[in-house]
C-alpha cells in the first residue's frame, strides 16, 4: 500500500524491487502485483510511504478448501507442473519446542553465577573415543591413544550447509567469515569450494552429496571435516536442482560443470544402497584425507531414524547430522517440503535413546538441524540429546533475509539468494558476517545464563539430560516418545 500523501515519487522503491511488483513510469510509482513481502521497498523508502499488508482474501471463506489450497490448485491448473518453494514449511504444525519448559536450580542444587564462575561451552565435532590412554614419559604425561580426528568449537553451534549457487558469493563469504570469528564450523553445501575461500578451509565442513559436484582431493584435504549428504530435512528422499540460469561462470568453475546447464543431483547416491555401501564411502573419504579429519553423515529425520542412525555409527561415521522436517532449502517441491519427515525434537530424542541403548552414543557427535530459531530452541535440542545445533535460516535472517520463500527464483532483493551481480552487490559481506557473529555470541551468552540457572557448569553435562525438561503440551504420548516427563513430575 502506498500512501499518496507521503510518497514523493522518487522511484527508489521500484528500483529496489527485484520481483517487478512496483513500476516507476511518468514519475509515478504503480503497484504491478506479485509482491512477495520481502520488505526491501519499505526499508529504502525515504518517507516511509509504503506498507506491506496481507493480500485480502479473494475467495469466499471455506473451512476445508483454504485460500492457500485454492491458490495452489489455480497455479497447477495453469502450469501443469510441480509447485516449488523455498525455506522451511510454513504450514502451522505444532511446535514441540514451545511445549517444553526448562528446569532451574533451587536450594538443594545451587545455581552458578556465570559472571563469577566459569561455565564451559566448548564443543567438539568428531568421533568420541570413549576413553583416553595416557602414559608418563619422563616428566611429561602424553596421550597415547583415543585421540581421533576432532574439531574444537567455542560454542555448540555450527552453520549448516548453504551452497554457493543457492546463495551469492558475498553471502557465503559472510558465513565463512563469521565461522572464522566465532571459531566454529560452517558447511560448504553441495558443489565444492571456490578457490577464494580456501583460506577459510580450516573452518569448513565440506559436503559430499549425490552429484559429487566439485569434490576433489585438492580441497578435501584442506577442510576441517567432510560430511556425506544422504538427505535433507526439507526434501527427504529427494535430490537437488540448481537451475541453469544460476550456473554462472563462477558456479561452473566451482562445481566443474558446463556453464548454463542444470545441476541435477540424483535422489540417491548411486553407489549407496546399504549400510555396507555407506561404510565403503566413509572409508574412502577417510583414506583420501589421510585420516586427518572427521567424516560425518547427514540424513533427514524420518520415521525409522533410530535404526538408521545406529547403522550410520556402526558404518564408521565420526559425526552425524539429523535434519528435521522444518529445515530450510533454496528450492524444493512444496508437497515434499510440507508433508515429509518428522520434527527434529522427536528425531534427536529417539536417536539419542537408541544409540545409548546400544552403547554407541559416546562414539559419535550428534548434530541437530532444521528449525532452530533461538537460543531456547538450541538449549532444548541439546537437552534432548544433540551435541551441536546446526543453524541456517536464523543466520540468513541475521544477514537480512525476510523468509519470503522465493529463493528458488534467484532474484533475492537483499542480495542473499541470487547470482545476479547487481543484486548480490547489495550485501556487504563484512556487515553481514558481523551480524551473524553478534547473533551467535548472544545465543552462547544466553546458553551460559541458562546453564548457570540450572546449576550446570559445562554444556556437555546438558547433552541428553532430558530430566531438565518438562512437557506442557496436549499429547502425553509425545512426551513418552521423547522420554521427557510431564510438567509437575519430579526428578528420578
Amino acid at each position: 500500500m502506498i500512501d499518496e500523501e507521503l510518497c514523493i515519487n522518487c522511484g527508489k522503491c521500484a528500483k529496489e524491487c527485484s520481483f517487478g511488483a512496483l513500476d516507476f513510469k511518468e514519475k509515478k510509482v504503480r503497484y504491478q502485483g506479485g509482491c512477495v513481502a520481502c520488505g526491501r521497498c519499505m526499508s529504502f523508502c525515504p518517507t516511509s510511504a509504503i506498507m506491506v499488508n496481507d493480500v485480502p482474501n479473494i475467495f469466499p471463506h471455506h473451512p476445508w478448501f483454504t485460500e492457500r489450497d485454492r491458490r495452489a490448485i489455480a497455479a497447477q491448473a495453469r502450469s501443469g507442473g510441480v509447485l516449488l518453494s523455498s525455506c522451511g514449511t510454513d504450514l502451522p504444525y505444532r511446535s514441540i519446542y514451545d511445549d517444553l519448559l526448562l528446569d532451574a536450580a533451587q536450594v538443594t542444587n545451587p545455581s552458578i553465577d556465570p559472571l563469577r564462575e566459569p561455565i564451559e561451552t566448548r564443543t567438539y565435532l568428531g568421533r568420541r573415543s570413549g576413553k583416553l590412554c595416557i602414559e608418563k614419559r619422563g616428566k611429561k604425561y602424553e596421550l597415547v591413544s583415543g585421540d581421533g580426528a576432532i574439531v574444537s568449537m567455542d560454542m555448540p553451534i555450527m552453520i549448516g550447509h548453504i551452497s554457493l549457487g543457492s546463495v551469492s558469493y558475498n553471502t557465503q563469504k559472510a558465513l565463512f567469515t563469521a565461522a572464522e570469528h566465532l571459531n566454529i564450523v560452517a558447511g560448504s553445501g553441495e558443489g565444492g569450494l571456490h578457490p577464494d575461500f580456501f583460506n577459510f578451509a580450516h573452518r569448513i565442513n565440506s559436503e559430499v552429496a549425490s552429484g559429487r559436484f566439485g569434490v576433489t582431493p585438492e580441497y578435501l584435504k584442506r577442510v576441517a571435516a567432510v560430511e556425506i549428504k544422504i538427505g535433507q530435512g526439507a526434501k527427504p528422499g529427494h535430490g537437488g536442482h540448481l537451475p541453469g540460469e544460476k550456473v554462472t561462470e563462477m558456479i561452473s568453475q566451482t562445481r566443474m560443470i558446463p556453464e548454463g546447464t542444470d545441476a541435477l543431483s540424483p535422489y540417491p547416491h548411486h553407489d549407496i544402497y546399504s549400510i555396507e555401501d555407506l561404510q565403503q564411502l566413509i572409508s574412502v573419504l577417510k583414506e583420501a584425507t589421510d585420516y586427518q579429519m572427521p567424516v560425518g553423515v547427514k540424513v533427514a529425520a524420518v520415521h525409522n531414524i533410530g535404526a538408521i542412525a545406529s547403522g550410520i555409527v556402526r558404518a564408521g561415521a565420526d559425526f552425524m547430522t539429523i535434519d528435521g522436517f522444518r529445515g530450510g532449502t533454496g528450492s524444493a517441491p512444496r508437497v515434499i517440503r510440507d508433508h515429509a519427515g518428522i520434527p527434529i525434537e522427536v528425531a534427536i530424542a529417539t536417536v539419542d535413546q537408541k544409540l545409548t541403548e546400544e552403547g554407541l552414543r559416546n562414539k559419535v557427535t550428534l548434530c541437530a538441524s532444521g528449525s532452530v530459531r533461538s537460543s531456547a530452541d538450541m538449549i532444548k535440542i541439546i537437552a534432548l540429546g544433540a551435541d551441536v545445533a546446526s543453524v541456517c535460516t536464523a543466520a540468513m535472517v541475521a544477514m537480512g533475509c525476510r523468509v519470503c520463500q522465493h529463493c528458488h527464483m534467484g532474484i533475492c532483493a537483499w542480495g542473499i539468494a541470487t547470482q545476479k551481480v547487481e543484486l548480490a552487490s547489495r550485501l556487504d559481506p563484512k556487515i553481514a558476517a558481523m551480524s551473524v557473529v553478534n547473533l551467535f555470541r548472544a545465543w552462547n551468552e544466553e546458553l551460559r545464563e541458562v546453564l548457570g540457572a540450572m546449576g550446570i557448569d559445562s554444556v556437555e553435562s546438558l547433552v541428553g539430560n532430558r530430566d531438565r525438561l518438562r512437557y506442557v503440551g496436549p499429547n502425553p504420548k509425545m512426551a513418552e516418545v521423547m522420554d521427557v516427563k510431564h510438567v509437575g513430575e519430579g526428578w528420578g
